[in-house]
C-alpha cells in the first residue's frame, strides 16, 4: 500500500493528519484515544483497531479538496454528535 499526504491541521508535521492511499481509502495519524469513558462508547472495535481523535475541521477541508463536487457536507451532524448518516 501507498500513501498520499492530504492534510493535516498541526505545525511542523505533527498530528492529525489524514492520507489516501492507493486502495481507494483514508488513512487517519493522530493520537489515540485513551479515555476510558469515551472508548466504551466505542462499537464492534477488532483486534488491531484503535480510537483516533481529529478535528472536524481537518475532515472538512480535505472533503473540501477530494470530494468530486468540493461539497463539505459529507459529515453532517445530529444535535451536535457527528454521525455517518444525517
Amino acid at each position: 500500500m501507498r500513501m498520499r499526504f492530504l492534510g493535516s491541521t498541526s505545525e511542523a508535521g505533527a498530528c492529525p493528519t489524514l492520507y489516501e492511499t492507493d486502495r481507494g481509502t483514508i488513512v487517519v495519524q493522530g493520537l489515540q484515544v485513551t479515555d476510558t469513558e469515551a472508548l466504551a462508547d466505542l462499537r464492534d472495535v477488532l483486534d488491531g483497531e484503535a480510537a483516533v481523535e481529529v478535528p472536524r475541521e481537518l475532515i472538512t477541508e480535505i472533503a473540501r479538496r477530494v470530494l468530486p463536487d468540493g461539497s463539505a457536507t459529507a459529515f453532517p451532524t445530529c444535535g451536535g454528535t457527528p454521525t455517518a448518516t444525517a
